[in-house]
């Protein structure tokens, strides 16, 4: 698959070959599930869209029975930033249901495949445009990470995927799972590719309130041979699986090859990012889904009277994990469990953002896991806590606000990929992609 750097140089005739000849591609591999279905929106570069974000006169349908029936009146920002830029969507991606999940299997469109083993899951919840960029059927896509759905699903499926720094890309028109928490941002082959990508995508919004109107771009002073101090956490990966931890020990020996100076520093303990996370997640999910009531969006299983009404579309049209994820968060913003719960969570989410800015006065970037080990086969996570659990290194950037970029870094014992992630100080992304490049240069991961 050609990157994205060399299809922006392909003129309009050459860019429609390539756009039938990929479609082909798509239709030849239905088993991999990787798109819901292939639409092209526009003369430019294809890049596939996960079902959660608008583009207008689409099916968006966030991966639910719910929404089936529901087209896009309008783009999203980062579509419309797309197409000013040369680019066009082509394709929505499979995700987990309203991006609730880590493996794509609580999808209304069934489960998507790993492109490295059918046995194993892509991930999630972008694991649709995971499995899309890491088979060679797209050349980018777009995901969004609340709790790491960019990062996880990249890091299975063996391609780079980066979340901004909160605030950093347009949330106008992406479906909604936990406000303060959700960000777009690019799923692509290498670092250099992501950074275009971000570049096109970043930048002022009026349209979102909590948009940071920055127009800075990264891709222009890209340099790889940057000296960084990047910091390794020892006891903070010990509970990872062998294949992380060998990869972690590979990434830590290539950085230092490269000239980077490396410090060991300690992050608190992971199990409070995992309580903190899914108060505030499922609290934020809670009142974002409340709209879908069979009145205002999508199907509707009409009942005895109104209530009867809500009651039989939010029951049909949901599956178990958002229904799973609606009573928990209500729960928590119950009268009597608020400030034993909701309140405390937001509390320890200050505590982890103040332990990474005092590890930040003494580094340029974190080397951290992404997921405890390599993907895991379909099924293995069916308790929902163990799924939860799996979450355990991805999550705290979200709470945080922080920009992280995944990128592959060797093959575990089955031979499927593992991917880390670096970390950087809100809106440094620069430093982050510069040091990206350096690392992945220096590891030079060949997938097949």
């Amino acid at each position: 698959m050609i990157t994205l750097k060399e299809a922006l140089k392909l003129n309009k005739e050459e860019l429609q070959t390539f756009k039938e000849e990929l479609r082909t591609k798509i239709q030849a591999r239905p088993e991999l599930n990787a798109y819901i279905d292939v639409n092209n929106i526009g003369d430019g570069v294809p890049i596939a869209i996960k079902d959660n974000i608008q583009v207008k006169s689409w099916s968006v349908t966030s991966g639910s029975n719910i929404l089936q029936g529901y087209i896009a009146p309008y783009n999203a920002t980062v579509i419309e930033k797309m197409t000013k830029a040369g680019l066009s969507a082509f394709g929505r991606t499979n995700m987990d249901e309203f991006a609730m999940g880590s493996t794509t299997e609580s999808s209304f469109y069934g489960k998507t495949q790993n492109p490295h083993n059918p046995e194993y899951v892509p991930g999630g919840s972008s694991g649709g445009s995971a499995a899309a960029v890491g088979a060679g059927l797209a050349i980018a896509a777009l995901g969004s990470d609340t709790g790491g759905s960019i990062r996880q699903p990249a890091a299975f499926c063996g391609i780079v995927g980066m979340k901004p720094t909160y605030g950093r890309v347009s949330r106008y028109g992406l479906g909604a799972y936990a406000s303060s928490l959700d960000q777009i941002g690019p799923m692509t082959q290498n670092v250099e590719d992501a950074a275009i990508l971000y570049d096109i995508i970043s930048g002022s919004d009026d349209k979102d309130s909590t948009n940071a109107k920055m127009d800075d771009k990264v891709c222009e002073k890209l340099n790889a041979d940057r000296k960084l101090t990047i910091a390794v956490l020892p006891k903070y990966i010990e509970n990872a699986s062998a294949d992380v931890q060998n990869a972690y020990a590979k990434a830590i020996e290539a950085l230092k090859n490269a000239g980077h100076t490396i410090v060991e520093k300690e992050m608190m303990d992971a199990k409070f990012d995992i309580s903190a996370y899914y108060i505030t997640a499922t609290a934020e999910a809670t009142t974002n889904l409340a709209r879908y009531d069979g009145v205002r969006y999508g199907n509707r299983v009409d009942g005895k009277n109104l209530q009867d009404t809500f009651i039989q579309t939010r029951s049909n049209g949901f599956g178990d994990e958002v229904k799973r994820r609606i009573m928990l968060g209500n729960f928590v913003l119950s009268s009597g469990y608020y400030e034993a719960y909701y309140v405390k969570a937001q509390k320890t989410r200050h505590i982890i953002k103040d332990n990474y800015d005092k590890i930040f006065k003494d580094v340029d970037l974190i080397l951290s896991p992404i997921a405890p080990g390599t993907a895991p086969k379909f099924g293995e996570l069916k308790n929902p806590i163990d799924m939860y659990l799996s979450d355990i290194y991805s999550i705290s950037v979200n709470l945080a606000g922080l920009p992280a970029l995944s990128l592959p870094i060797s093959k575990g014992a089955n031979d499927m990929p593992v991917g880390l992630q670096l970390i950087a100080k809100a809106y440094d992304e620069q430093t982050l992609f510069d040091g990206s490049m350096s690392l992945e240069k220096a590891i030079n991961y060949k997938g097949n």
